[in-house]
C-alpha cells in the first residue's frame, strides 16, 4: 500500500451484480467463479476508473456490471 503524506485515506467501492443461467448450481457456482477471477485480475492491473463497466465472462457473454469508485477521506 501507499504511503500517504497528504492526509488523505484511499477508499474503493465495488458495487458488483452478476446473473447466470446454467444447467445446475456447480456449472453456475464455477462459471461465476471463473469470471470473479478475471475481473479481480482486471482490477490488480488497475485496467479501471471510477464509473460503471459491464462484466463478460471468460467466454465473452455480458453477465453484469460493476461500479467502482475510487476516493479518499480526510485521516
Amino acid at each position: 500500500m501507499d504511503d500517504h503524506d497528504d492526509g488523505i485515506t484511499p477508499m474503493l467501492k465495488l458495487d458488483l451484480e452478476l446473473e447466470f443461467e446454467g444447467p445446475n448450481d456447480a456449472t453456475l457456482n464455477k462459471w461465476a467463479a471463473d469470471t470473479l477471477r478475471l475481473l479481480a485480475d482486471r482490477i490488480e492491473k488497475d485496467e479501471f476508473e471510477s464509473g460503471h463497466y459491464p462484466v463478460q465472462d471468460k467466454v465473452g457473454k455480458a453477465v453484469g456490471e460493476v461500479y467502482i469508485d475510487y476516493s479518499g477521506t480526510d485521516g
